[in-house]
């Protein structure tokens, strides 16, 4: 399949700490689908972090819409940009409008093409010395299936098993006897592909246009799929993780023992320093928290060594 791309609609150039920071806006499409984006950088012959969203329509900033505006992306992209490490994040195909008509019968495996589309991009691109994955929560598990050509790979909040089993887990939490239901609504829909009759009350989960989507997307196992990464992996997670527990990174670092594990303290999962409890949710809707510094300092050497 042919890569097609619209490149440079902008470029700007910025100072930020004595340092001047080129900003370049780039289209890569897949297909129909199109991926905007913000690549930047300070220098050239250096790293290139490549950004792989978790679940929901997250624009290239980190935000959802109106309301999610935790803006940890951009915070992120100028954290490690000061360290003269270069920046790609784009549009996940879901935040795009100009998409949205492409979406019916969406599969998890489409947002590994999509990142798989934009490393090969800037595969061509000579002035970066090499590409870094940094996979972000449902982003983690699309990070590992797309690395082939990459140099390191980074899970920021990644989950260890698959997606049915964390659904579950969730559900029987709330209520262990709709847990079970919902353990044989999957058992149903792995077994024929559909789920002929699905709990009133777990409509929303189990809802029909989004049965393919999660069907393809709990046949990947997240610690059996790190298990074939041949390349450097650093798992990070905050202990204030209201989604992704700190033993799920325990338990990915179990699975490929060779990796750098780093659990962090009092950092959420939009990866904001958190003292209060009370701000851990107030900090998805504001950009005024700060990103955790241990964060980037783990990330930054990682990246450098």
């Amino acid at each position: 399949m042919k890569i097609k791309f619209l490149y440079i609609f902008l470029s700007i150039c910025s100072i930020a700490y004595g340092q001047t920071i080129k900003s370049e806006e780039i289209l890569i499409k897949n297909d129909s689908i199109e991926l905007p984006g913000t690549l930047s950088f300070t220098k050239t012959k250096v790293s290139l972090v490549i950004w792989v969203h978790g679940s929901g329509n997250v624009d290239r900033n980190g935000n959802q819409g109106t309301v999610v505006k935790a803006n940890y992306i951009k915070q992120f992209r100028d954290a490690i940009n000061k360290e003269n490490i270069a920046f790609f994040s784009f549009d996940k195909r879901t935040s795009n409008p100009k998409n949205f008509k492409f979406l019916k019968g969406i599969i998890f495996t489409d947002l590994v093409s999509d990142v798989e589309k934009v490393i090969a991009h800037f595969k061509n691109d000579h002035r970066f010395s090499e590409i870094i994955l940094v996979g972000h929560s449902q982003g983690s598990l699309i990070a590992m299936l797309a690395s082939k050509g990459t140099s390191k790979y980074i899970s920021l909040s990644g989950p260890a098993v698959s997606i049915d089993k964390t659904i579950i887990e969730q559900i029987t939490a709330q209520s262990p006897e709709f847990g079970k239901v919902a353990e044989a609504h999957f058992k149903e829909l792995f077994e024929t592909g559909d789920i002929k009759q699905v709990n009133p009350l777990l409509a929303s989960v189990f809802a029909k246009q989004n049965l393919p989507f999660i069907k393809n997307w709990a046949t990947y196992n997240p610690s059996e799929e790190i298990k074939k990464l041949t390349i450097p992996v650093l798992i990070i997670n905050g202990d204030k993780d209201l989604q992704v527990k700190v033993s799920d990174a325990e338990a990915l670092h179990k699975a490929k023992p060779s990796s750098k594990l780093v659990l962090i303290e009092n950092m959420n999962h939009v990866l904001k320093h958190i003292e209060k409890d009370a701000d851990n949710m107030n900090s998805y809707y504001s950009a005024d928290f700060s990103l955790s510094e241990k964060l980037i300092t783990t990330v930054v050497a990682f990246i450098k060594k």
